[in-house]
């Protein structure tokens, strides 16, 4: 089991509504995870605004809890976090992406679990396949 789960910001929507396509997905993939989980304010604010109340408030209690982590300080990674984005323009990434992808590169052991399938276009180190889990 990896050291260190990174959540993107669809797996966390997918998480707490119930109405989502991958819902049981992510509900199976996040429980059997037994660390706390670990995200941007870049993927918060996403997820927020892909959540509408009550499950919203959901995810405020998931970070009141400590079961969901902010493990990135976008100001110490901006120059790194922005490389990433020139690199992957053409995709184009978004800001919470390039966190995550940073944020694989800093933790040990990492996984980042995502609905996104462009996490299987990214690399992390210049060349190497970022750690995914995928509906």
């Amino acid at each position: 089991m990896p050291r260190n789960c990174i959540v993107d910001s669809g797996a966390l929507a997918a998480l707490l509504d119930p109405r989502e396509e991958h819902h049981v997905w992510a509900r199976e993939t996040l429980l059997r995870q037994s660390q706390a989980w670990l995200t941007c304010e870049s993927c918060l604010s996403e997820a927020l605004f892909l959540l509408h109340e009550p499950h919203a408030r959901a995810l405020d209690q998931l970070l009141r809890r400590g079961n969901l982590r902010l493990a990135l300080n976008l100001g110490d990674q901006l120059d790194r976090v922005l490389d990433l984005r020139d690199k992957y323009a053409d995709v184009p990434m978004s800001l919470a992406d390039a966190c995550l992808v940073r944020m694989s590169e800093l933790l040990a052991d990492p996984v980042v679990v995502t609905t996104d399938s462009d996490f299987r276009i990214y690399r992390r180190h210049g060349r190497q396949v970022v750690p995914c889990l995928l509906p």
